[in-house]
Parts: C-alpha cells; structure tokens; sequence
C-alpha cells in the first residue's frame, strides 16, 4: 500500500558500503588455421548459463573484480592478451594519438620486410600441416602449397601473423598505462587484406583505454574537508530500545477475534481501501491507484507509517462495516502528484483482532532476550545492541557523505571499458539479489541477462555509476598520496576469511581476484579513517 511513510530511521540506513563494493576472431577456410587471431575484443555481454542457477550465481560472483586490478595491471603484455613479444626484421613505426575518454589511438605501419618474414612463416606452417600426395611434409613446393590451399587462405593467415607479432611492439608504447581487455583493433581485416595484398606492407588503427588521470579541483582540498552529515533526529537508541522491548512484548502475544467493539488502539485490523479523486464533475472523478490496497494489515500503534489522520477516520470502525471519508492528501506527502489533492476514501474492514499480550514482569524475560533473567538484564542488552546500530548508522552515513564530497573534488575522465565493467558488476550483484529473493524462471533469466537489459541499465545509472568509478579512483589516489599502508596480517586474514565464506557457500572464486578484492577494501577504510581524521565533520538533524 503505498500510502504508507517510507521514511527512513537512521537505525534502518543501508548498512552496504558504497567502496567496494567475445571475441570475434578473425578465422580462414583453411581447415588448419594455424594462426587465429582476435582483431575486435569486446566486452562480453551478460549471457549466462541458464540451466542451472548455482552456475549463473557463480559466473556472475567471478565477474566482479575492483577497478584497481585493471588500472594497475599496466604491462603491455596484459594489454594484448598474453601475446609474447616475437623480434622483428625491421622496426615497425607507431604514432599516438590522445582521444577523449581517456583513449589513445595507436596507428600502426608495418614495413615490408615484416610481412615478408611472416609470409615465410605462414608458409612453413601450413608444409608442415598439408597433406599432399606426392610429396613429405615440408618438402612441398611453394606453387603447389598455394594451389592446393589457395593464396587467399594463406594471405589472410599472413595478414594474422602480421598482427599478432606486432601487436605487442605497438602495446609497448602505452606499457604503465594500458587497461586489461582494453584492446580494440578498429581497422577492417578486408582492408588489411587488401593493403598487404597491393603494398606489401601494412598499417592498422589500434584503439586502447590508459589509466585516467585524477584531477583534483583544489590540489590539496581533500586536506581539510568540510563535510555536513544528515541524521534523523526522530530515532535515538534510547527510543529504539523501548520500542524493539514492545515490538517482542507483541510478538509473544496471541492475536483473538473482537466481536462486541469497533476499532481502537492496540487492535490489528485487515482493510480493503480504495479512494477517488474529489470533483464536483463527475464524469471527471479518478481512481487513486496509491491508495488502493486490497487485505492491507493495519497495525493501530504503527498510526506513524500511513496518511496522517488515516487513523482517526476509520476509529470504531467494526468488522464488516465500510466507512467513507474525505480527505486531503498533506503538501509535505512524499508522491508530489497527490500533494494537496482532494480524495474520497472508502475503507471496509474485513477482519479485527487485539492483542492477549502477557504481563509485561521478569518472569518473560528470557522470552525478550535469550539469557536475560529480568527486564533490566533485557534493557541493558537491548540498549547496547541499539548504540552499535545507532554508532554504525551514523559512521556509514558519515563515510557516504565523505565519499559524496570527493566525487565533486575531482575531473577524471573516465575510459569507456572502465564505465561498462563497473556498471556491470554492479547489474551482475543486482541479478544476484534478484535471483535470491525471487524464483526466476530460465525466461526471465535470459531477459535479466541480455544485452539489451544490460544497456539499459548502464543508461539509466550512468551518474552512478560514474560516481562510484571517481570515488575508488579518489581513494586509491589519496592512499598513494599519503602513503598510507596496512599489514601484511590484515591482508591475509581478511582473504582467508573470505576465501572461507567462499567454501561455505560452497562456491567458486578466483583467489588472486579475492585479494585484489580484500585490498581495495582496506584501503578504503585505511583512506576514511585518514579523512576522518582530517575532516571538519558537522551532525545536523533533518
């Protein structure tokens, strides 16, 4: 029903932290390709295993890696996909070019005598593979090879072995700088075909993403932050202790059918309730779909969390009867479309309870909090537990208001593979949520998982998600900066007790991926703490 107040207690703040959180290869006809070759690395869409959900949960869960595995994972060689740096005949010649996004565009020239060695290599691999009557492998004439394979099969496996020998030549002019599976050569194979064919010779257009510059607006801002931290003042531990104590004193009560009353405080009451707008034209009168609920449970000592004054109108109600009210929905409402909008509320009870509660005394003690043999024994629990709540609330939004302010303290320009991977792990652990909480069925998971829903999402949480990218950014930049360090035995011990969580869940992960992991997140805190520290930190009540 929506009519009920979602206004969040500082005690119910989301307790998440906000850190840390294929290819088209390029193939021949020759039966034996000898020389495959990836020329458009792209990002793999989210298209998973369907038949079974534990396998789907996994491969999401191994998607997730932290920003800074790929922004320090710099040398060439990673860049290009573990291809090993083969000597050249001659030197290639490659000119960089800076494109926005934090993009550098490479232009390749490969001189002749580079595709005349690896047209004598191709040649010597496909002897030693082709199987011609007549002749040992090895030993076949150069015009029968072509004949019998076609010059075309082998020119296009000559123009593969171009590239991938010279790729890492090209990469190593961005080594320190490249991003992992940032790759992209943007020039077409056919046009490559046809420059070496014609040339001898080739030149092709590399596009990759470098590690994005922090710019901090105020060179040393983050130095002295003033930071202002919005807290609800309606919830205090005192407060929440009370009524978690009165929450468990109801949960041991038993609920018992009223028959000679209507309806009062205390009561429990199930509501069919519907309302139109006012209109003195009829024909003009609408449904207020937000307002409609069908067995809504009405908790009368929960008045707090529906329309202001939706209690009053419907008191003495009993079961069975309807009652019809107007009433004006409040300026302060929360949906801006029913502010001030005058509705006629129709509410029929279908069903009244109360409450048998037991005597409040030591002797349900035990019942309130296991252990506990009085009710001081129980406040005093109860009270502690609602302190660290209260005590984590207010730390979480405190670190989500200094993780607020970096991100308008810097200019990153960020790289377009760094936006989609981020956006993606972060639909990947929503596809996880999802998938807990509801049974998804094989359809559904495919529609979850396409690219299209994919895109979709990467649109509308673009500010997000661009957000959270200059926040880890900032943050490992400060950490360097200040030369802040955690202990070796924090480190292991965090991955050992997440490599733990990992085997009980009876899941897979990447143990390197784990670390990397582990560490962002200790920098992180690492990083809040030294800002806390430094900060000009304000509480004010909302």
């Amino acid at each position: 029903m929506e009519v009920c107040v979602n206004s969040t207690k500082l005690l119910n703040l989301n307790q998440n932290t906000r850190l840390f959180v294929p290819r088209n290869s390029i193939s021949h006809s020759f039966k034996n390709p000898i020389l495959q070759f990836n020329n458009n690395i792209q990002k793999r869409p989210l298209n998973y295993p369907l038949n079974q959900r534990s396998c789907f949960s996994r491969q999401i869960r191994l998607l997730q890696r932290p920003i800074s595995s790929r922004i320090k994972a710099s040398p060439a060689s990673s860049a290009t996909s573990g291809a090993e740096t083969d000597k050249l005949p001659a030197d290639i010649m490659v000119t960089e070019t800076q494109e926005p996004n934090s993009r550098v565009r490479l232009s390749v020239e490969v001189p002749a005598a580079v595709g005349e060695d690896c047209y004598k290599r191709v040649l010597k691999e496909f002897m030693k593979q082709a199987k011609i009557p007549g002749f040992r492998p090895g030993k076949i004439p150069e015009s029968v090879l072509l004949n019998y394979v076609g010059e075309e099969s082998v020119q296009k496996a000559t123009v593969e072995s171009i590239l991938k020998r010279t790729l890492p030549h090209a990469m190593s002019t961005v080594t320190g700088r490249a991003l992992r599976d940032s790759v992209r050569i943007i020039t077409k194979f056919s046009d490559m075909e046809k420059s070496y064919s014609s040339l001898s010779s080739l030149s092709y257009d590399v596009i990759v993403d470098v590690a994005p510059e922090v710019k901090w607006i105020s060179e040393n801002g983050y130095k002295s932050m003033k930071i202002v931290v919005e807290i609800d003042h309606d919830i205090e531990a005192e407060k929440a202790c009370e009524q978690e104590i009165k929450r468990r004193h109801k949960s041991l009560g038993t609920l018992k059918i009223v028959t000679d009353r209507g309806l009062q405080v205390g009561d429990l009451a199930v509501l069919d309730i519907s309302a139109t707008t006012i209109d003195q034209d009829e024909s003009n009168v609408q449904k207020v779909p937000a307002a409609e609920s069908k067995g809504f449970q009405f908790d009368t000592e929960d008045d707090d969390k529906v329309l202001p004054g939706f209690l009053d109108s419907i008191i003495g109600i009993r079961q069975g009867e309807t009652k019809s009210f107007p009433y004006v929905f409040p300026e302060t409402w929360q949906q801006e479309n029913l502010r001030g909008v005058e509705a006629q509320f129709t509410v029929e009870c279908k069903e009244l309870f109360y409450r048998d509660l037991p005597e409040l005394n030591d002797s349900i003690a035990d019942n309130l909090f296991p252990g506990c043999t009085d009710l001081n024994q129980v406040k005093e629990s109860l009270l502690q537990k609602c302190q660290e709540m209260e005590q984590a609330a207010k730390d979480q939004a405190t670190d989500n208001a200094i993780l607020d302010q970096l991100c308008k303290m810097v200019e990153i320009d960020i790289p377009q593979s760094l936006f989609e991977e981020q956006g993606r792990q972060l639909y990947g652990a929503r596809l996880l949520e999802i998938q807990a909480n509801v049974k998804l069925n094989e359809q559904q998971l495919a529609t979850l998982s396409s690219p299209k829903a994919v895109n979709e999402f990467l649109e509308n949480q673009r500010e997000n998600i661009i957000n959270l990218i200059k926040q880890n950014l900032a943050v490992g930049d400060i950490f360097k900066r200040e030369n802040l360090q955690f202990s070796t035995e924090e480190l292991v011990k965090e991955v050992q007790n997440s490599v733990a969580e990992f085997k009980r869940h009876k899941q897979e992960y990447d143990e390197e991926r784990v670390r990397e992991q582990v560490q962002d997140v200790l920098e992180g805190a690492k990083v809040l703490e030294w800002l806390k520290e430094h900060a000009d930190i304000q509480y004010v009540t909302r």
